[in-house]
């Protein structure tokens, strides 16, 4: 098969004073930062569904991306030749990693087993393009909200036939992240939630939810896949309200159905926005409590209330999630995964490799601030300072567990008021973080 990007060679790392658009001015995969190289801290993954199945549609008008090996056939031969295409891409943007929806990388049969054959078949070419190139599936996991069948949900739904189905598409799609060595597997609830509360019986689609979770851990467990299940949190859209809304709630359902030993997050930044939340509050929320498993690079238009999917590009955000993730000792089995999409008028075949190397030297250059930050150590001792009157005295008594009621109550009689509080000095944090940039 020709070469889909034949203009364009490896990409390789010039540095910063580089103007070459097809290189990377901070992202060196060979340097050492914090006792590790870029390559390991940041585990870059290139999604399969907007880089190699978006076309740019929207809810306004069809598709405008130019795609000339793809002809829009759901033929398997065009599946395949899919394949080639993006091995090609990854391997050109030097990216170790690549996750998949069992539908973006096989189209669907008239029936299960259909669809599960035609998997196979792609599958193959998978495995045969993973060995040649070295490159490794960061994780899969089952399209369960596009298909008409799923309009009421997959786990959550009404119809119990409709959960028969998904178990089954889960089953499958967990076999083959097995076959291909993925590291992780990932559900994402599209459709998990409600958009009416009038005809939603709520405590029956959570209790069927743990339940499909529990049958996917005891199928993996029986298969002997051994990958990290990671959940991914979204507050919204396309439901009005899903249930894994936010790290704190998934967190909650977890704990709940005794399924914490088992999962952990995978945050992303617009989903983190469209919950009211940073992207810091969520991953500092779910790495104090040891969930922290993987992330989805992207990032939303705060003028716009859905998710855009926009590559990140901004310095401040990618600095400050890898000060969580280095904070939290990185991301484990998990990766920087760009579910990121080229925008509707950047049509051509090479913005897609514009967008990537874009949205990869952000993340390097967040990786290099987030490191000296760490160095310097300025936040971190403001921080520890903030909070010395809870080291000794009555705070550590309170920390510890002693102090009581009664206790505090005598502590304040007989001391009559509170020590002196101290600035929380925002303004001149913010003109520091700056000053790194």
């Amino acid at each position: 098969m020709a070469a889909a990007f034949p203009e364009v060679s490896k990409i390789k790392y010039e540095g910063p004073q580089s103007k070459n658009p097809l290189a990377f001015r901070w992202y060196d995969e060979n340097e050492v930062i914090e006792g590790k190289t870029m390559k390991e801290h940041l585990r870059f993954s290139i999604v399969y569904w907007h880089t190699f199945r978006g076309t740019g549609s929207d809810p306004f008008g069809p598709g405008t991306a130019v795609r000339p090996w793809d002809d829009g056939s759901p033929s398997v031969e065009n599946a395949v030749k899919r394949v080639r295409v993006a091995f090609e891409l990854i391997e050109k943007l030097g990216a170790p990693y690549y996750a998949f929806h069992d539908r973006d990388v096989s189209p669907e049969g008239a029936t299960l087993a259909e669809s599960n054959k035609i998997f196979d078949t792609v599958v193959k070419a998978l495995k045969e393009e993973q060995q040649r190139t070295g490159i490794k599936l960061l994780w899969g996991t089952a399209n369960m909200f596009s298909h008409p069948r799923y309009m009421h949900g997959a786990a959550t739904t009404c119809n119990a036939d409709v959960f028969a189905y998904a178990a089954s598409a889960v089953k499958k799609c967990l076999e083959v992240t097995k076959e291909l060595g993925g590291e992780n597997y990932v559900f994402w609830g599209g459709r998990e939630g409600y958009q009416c509360q009038l005809n939603t019986n709520m405590k029956r689609e959570l209790d069927h939810l743990a339940q499909f979770f529990h049958m996917a851990v005891d199928y993996a467990q029986k298969i002997g896949f051994t990958g990290q299940f990671l959940i991914e949190p979204k507050p919204k859209e396309p439901t009005k309200h899903q249930y894994d809304s936010d790290a704190a709630a998934c967190l909650n359902f977890l704990r709940a159905y005794d399924l914490l030993p088992h999962f952990k997050l995978n945050l992303e930044t617009n989903h983190a926005t469209l919950a009211g939340h940073t992207m810091m509050h969520e991953l500092d929320y779910a790495g104090f409590q040891g969930a922290l498993g993987s992330i989805d690079a992207n990032t939303g238009d705060l003028l716009l209330g859905w998710d855009t999917d926009q590559f990140p590009t901004n310095y401040y955000l990618t600095s400050e999630i890898m000060l969580m993730l280095l904070k939290y000792g990185g991301i484990g089995t998990g990766g920087v995964n760009f579910d990121a999409k080229v925008r509707r008028e950047s049509f051509e075949p090479i913005d897609l490799f514009y967008a990537h190397i874009g949205g990869m030297d952000a993340f390097a250059k967040g990786l290099r601030v987030a490191a000296a930050i760490r160095q310097e150590g300025e936040f971190e001792k403001f921080v520890r300072e903030r909070y010395s009157s809870w080291d000794s005295g009555v705070g550590a008594e309170v920390e510890s567990g002693k102090a009581t009621f009664e206790t505090l109550e005598a502590y304040m009689l007989k001391k009559g008021e509170v020590a002196a509080n101290r600035s929380g000095r925002q303004e001149w944090l913010e003109n520091l973080f700056n000053r790194y940039l």
